[in-house]
């Protein structure tokens, strides 16, 4: 008897660690046009804080984002509207936020693994100090570079976050600035994020197609 109820506590525990890992779905990604707020909230303890300091009338939901577990909020039409949330629940909870968007037009369309651009200079892998820092996916097309490039009117660098590669649009301890970065990308139809600079990887600080 003692041996059946021991399998059976281990089938139980066994099925509760899968229905765990089940339990948390992978963000959905914003309408096109709109701009959402991904919360890193990684505890339970996270969550409910989070959801308590929130207004009911905003949707959230526990989700996946890369490799963070995260609380996504949204989605906002506006881009003040999503940096205002994002300056509260920074000042408010003490969590850092992600504010991500979806291209108006289709430009850029998701294709295979991205490579690394070419023609690389500056190689020195070091994590990025304290800001924002504006990602773009650029999908195994490096020629967008030029395009970014002349987008924000500067250098492009490259770098990770959350093991994946992104171009480097802007790192800033400006907001503002940021966001108005963000929002240029998000025009031109670019698919791109403002996250914490301290979570990202600076791999290569310019580079060039």
């Amino acid at each position: 008897m003692s041996t059946t109820s021991f399998a059976y506590a281990l089938l139980i525990g066994g099925m509760s660690s899968v229905f765990a890992q089940q339990a948390i779905p992978v963000c959905q990604p914003p309408n096109v046009g709109e701009y959402l707020l991904l919360v890193v909230s990684p505890t339970a303890n996270n969550q409910k804080q989070l959801r308590s300091a929130l207004p009911s009338e905003l949707k959230t939901i526990t989700c996946k984002y890369l490799n963070e577990t995260v609380t996504r909020v949204g989605d906002f039409n506006k881009i003040d509207d999503a940096n205002r949330w994002a300056r509260y629940v920074s000042n408010i909870v003490g969590l850092s936020a992600i504010i991500t968007t979806r291209p108006t037009t289709p430009d850029v369309q998701a294709q295979s693994r991205p490579q690394p651009p070419q023609q690389t200079v500056s190689y020195n892998p070091q994590a990025l100090g304290e800001g924002y820092a504006v990602l773009v996916d650029y999908y195994n097309r490096p020629e967008l570079v030029n395009t970014v490039q002349q987008l924000v009117g500067g250098n492009v660098g490259f770098v990770s976050y959350g093991q994946r590669p992104y171009l480097l649009a802007v790192y800033t301890t400006n907001q503002t600035e940021a966001y108005n970065t963000l929002q240029k990308l998000n025009n031109g139809g670019f698919i791109a994020s403002i996250v914490d600079s301290r979570k990202v990887i600076l791999l290569r600080s310019t580079v060039r197609f």
